[in-house]
This record gives C-alpha cells, structure tokens and sequence, in this order.
C-alpha cells in the first residue's frame, strides 16, 4: 500500500454515494450505526461530492458523521464538479457551500471532480487548479488531487500540466483493468510514471461484480472462500501504488462484510488471482452495457428517464435470459420517462464518466421491452 499521508489510517474508505436510504432521503440512523463501525474497525477515510444525492451525501455527511465525532477523528475528501461553476468567480463561493453542507472548516483532500479532455479544458480557462491551490494556502484543503475518467494520454497531459497534484482517483477494478475504454492499468501505469498515489472508485464497477452469471459464480464458489465483493475489493487494493479502495457502502450487511476481510488486510493469492481472471473473461464476453449506476447522467434529462435503472433491466436480460428484466423495466418506467421518451439531446452522454452511447443504447432498450 502506498499511503504517503500519515493521518489516513489503513487503504479502506467509505464512499458516501450510495448511502442508505428512506424513500428520498438518507436513512440517517443507518447511516450513523454505519460510520460508528467503520470508525469502530480502525478505518478513518469518507468521500463525497455535491452531485451525491442531489447534495444530501454532503449534508448527511454534517448531521451523522461531523456533529458526531471530533474532525481530526476521520478524513473527508470533496470534489469541484463541472456542473457547480461556469466562471473563476464561481469557484470560491461553491467551494464555500461545501465546507458549510459539510460543517467542516477544511477538506482533507479536494479533488477536481471527473477530470476529462473535455472538461479539463473548463478547468484550465478558469483556473480551478490555481484557486485550489490558493485554498491550500489558506488551510482550507489540505491534499489536491483529482478523480478521472478518460484515457491515459489525457491524464499524462494532466499530471505533466500540474505536478503540484497530490493523488489521483482512478475507476479501478478486475473487469475494467485491461479494458480499452475504461484503461485502468494503463492510467494505473501514469499514475506511477508521476509518483502519484492512487485512490480506487468503483472497485465492483457500481455492483456489476457483485452479481455474476453462473459460470463466473460457480469460479468463485469453488475457492470456498470469500464474498464477490471481497475478490474485487482485495483485487484493486493489492497493486503496490493503491494508497485506497473506496467501497460505496449502502447497508450495514454490505459494511460488515467489506471490513471482514479489510480490517486485516492480504492481497489475493496466486489462485485467488487465476480465478478473477477466469471471472473478468466470462464477464467480458457478456458484452452488458459497462454502467456503474452513478446517476450523472439522470440529473439533467429533460424527460426524466431513469436511465441507469433501464441499462440495468437490459443487463439482466443479457446475463439471466429471463422474462422478469421485462416487468422490472414496466415498473420502473410506470411513472418516469420510458426510454422510447429519449429526444436525443445528448445531455447524458456528456455527463457519462464511461463515454456511453447513451442514445443509441436507450433506442435498444426500446426495441428489447417496448
């Protein structure tokens, strides 16, 4: 484990963006009983944003995490989002909020949110890197870094730009390592060709890791062992320069079985690595439609599709072959934006961290329940 930052206790985080919920707002009890056992287990490191949630990941973050416990008990890191500011002058003043929907006075790390070759351009005109670097000076953040989602010619460009940067947010996991679109390894690589230490998003690529198609499940079964979630978790935090693995934690039975095999930490072993490349093979080969359920992409539809839930139905589909994916997709869809209602404005796909063809997946959708 690479950790270069003497206050973050061991390589396992809680990321607050599938938190617990009551109908549309955060289970607050759930959530505390949550934060106290990862408190409790030794770990010390929380990740939000404000486009979590519709911003009640920051807020519940204040209410059950900060009023609760002393600051210099635990790490918290935010994020600078390209839809939060349009302008330099916007910067300081949605920087602000933040501290105060959090109740902190400072973030430990201050990431630029998604970095991207289109929204990098964004950033550099209104000098966010500079603003961030200003805030450090005033102690309000004390690590920049950013979270990416694009190739690795882009991130070199970043890092070479800016090597005042502190660590990076990767999209890391077995089934994404050596994809051509997502390029794990290959940013993973960049990542130590900087010397920059790297913090893990979606170590079970949104859940997908956590269902398999029977082939792949019975690979795991027969290592009579650990949970899926423990195969991709340990997978993405046993690379010597993964500094944290953040797991998006939505339950008490998920956090307990996330901090078994955490709090005590080994890196798979030989037979345990030559199942999950069995795994990610099967699981390629599917060809399922590669959304980690993050929701960008539903905050701005005009139509109000729920465009994850629908990409989920289809996943089903492809995986189960069966006829409940259907039902799934009618419910769903009974009193939002089916997705024959798509107009193609293509506000999703700029949203989308997995570049996604959004449009033309929502149209096979169509054709598949409609």
């Amino acid at each position: 484990m690479n950790n270069r930052f003497d206050n973050v206790k061991k390589n396992f985080g809680f990321g607050c963006m599938r938190l617990p919920m009551n109908g549309e707002e955060v289970d607050q009890q759930e959530f505390i009983k949550m934060i106290d056992t990862f408190l409790d287990a030794g770990f010390n490191y929380f990740d939000t944003a404000r486009g979590y949630l519709q911003g009640k990941s920051e807020t519940a973050i204040r209410e059950c995490l900060v009023k609760r416990h002393p600051r210099e008990s635990f790490i918290l890191t935010d994020k600078l989002t390209d839809p939060y500011f349009e302008k330099e002058e916007d910067i300081r003043p949605f920087f602000e909020s933040q501290l105060e929907a959090c109740g902190v006075t400072y973030f430990d790390f201050y990431l630029m949110h998604a970095q991207n070759a289109e929204n990098y351009k964004k950033f550099q005109k209104c000098h966010a890197y500079e603003m961030a670097q200003k805030l450090k000076e005033e102690g309000k953040i004390r690590h920049v870094g950013i979270s990416f989602h694009d190739t690795a010619e882009v991130l070199d460009q970043i890092l070479t730009d800016h090597p005042e940067l502190e660590a990076v947010q990767l999209q890391f996991n077995y089934a994404d390592y050596l994809d051509k679109e997502v390029q794990s390894k290959a940013c993973y690589d960049v990542c130590e060709k900087h010397g920059k230490p790297v913090i893990v998003m979606e170590p079970v690529k949104g859940g997908k890791l956590i269902r398999l198609p029977k082939k792949a499940q019975d690979i795991f079964d027969a290592l009579q062992g650990g949970t899926n979630a423990s195969y991709a978790i340990r997978f993405a935090a046993g690379f010597d320069n993964i500094m944290m693995v953040l797991s998006g934690m939505s339950n008490m039975e998920q956090m307990n079985d996330n901090i078994s095999f955490m709090k005590d930490f080994h890196p798979l072993t030989r037979k345990e690595q030559d199942a999950v490349k069995n795994v990610a093979e099967i699981f390629h080969a599917q060809k399922m439609i590669s959304c980690t359920t993050c929701r960008y992409c539903t905050d701005g539809c005009p139509k109000q599709i729920p465009i994850p839930d629908i990409f989920n139905c289809v996943n089903d589909k492809i995986q189960y072959e069966n006829e409940k994916s259907k039902n799934d997709y009618q419910t769903i869809t009974q009193d939002k934006g089916k997705a024959s209602d798509c107009i193609a404005c293509g506000k999703c796909e700029k949203a989308c961290p997995q570049h996604l063809q959004i449009r033309q997946l929502l149209k096979d959708a169509a054709r598949m329940f409609e």
